[in-house]
């Protein structure tokens, strides 16, 4: 059984940083990618920031400059920096990782932190 658990959303005002985490645990035996989307209301799911095993990024472009994706394999983690938030930024935040267990490949996703950019 694989979990991910993500923490860090919250309320915070235009302008200011919130830092999420998604830590994997389980049975795993290794990861590959990792990242994280985004869902606002009434809208579908998008990709926001991704993160291979060596460490290689890609953004979408809507947050490139002010998020940072990173991870730490010892840790099973990943993060998302999130820099100079925008209301638009505001939306629910997974993260997922493709994950190796002892039978598998496979994409597991989180249960989502809410983010809320508003003054």
């Amino acid at each position: 059984q694989v979990r991910l658990v993500e923490s860090g959303g919250g309320l915070v005002q235009p302008g200011g940083s919130l830092r999420l985490s998604c830590a994997a645990s389980g049975s795993i035996l290794s990861i590959n990618d990792m990242g994280w989307y985004r869902q606002a209301p009434g809208k579908e799911r998008e990709s926001v920031a991704a993160i291979s095993s060596g460490g290689r990024t890609n953004y979408a472009d809507s947050v490139k400059g002010r998020f940072t994706i990173s991870r730490d394999n010892a840790k099973n983690t990943v993060y998302l920096q999130m820099n100079s938030l925008k209301p638009e930024d505001t939306a629910v935040y997974y993260c997922n990782a493709d994950i190796h267990t002892y039978w598998s490949l496979s994409t597991y996703w989180g249960q989502g932190t809410q983010v809320t950019v508003s003054s």
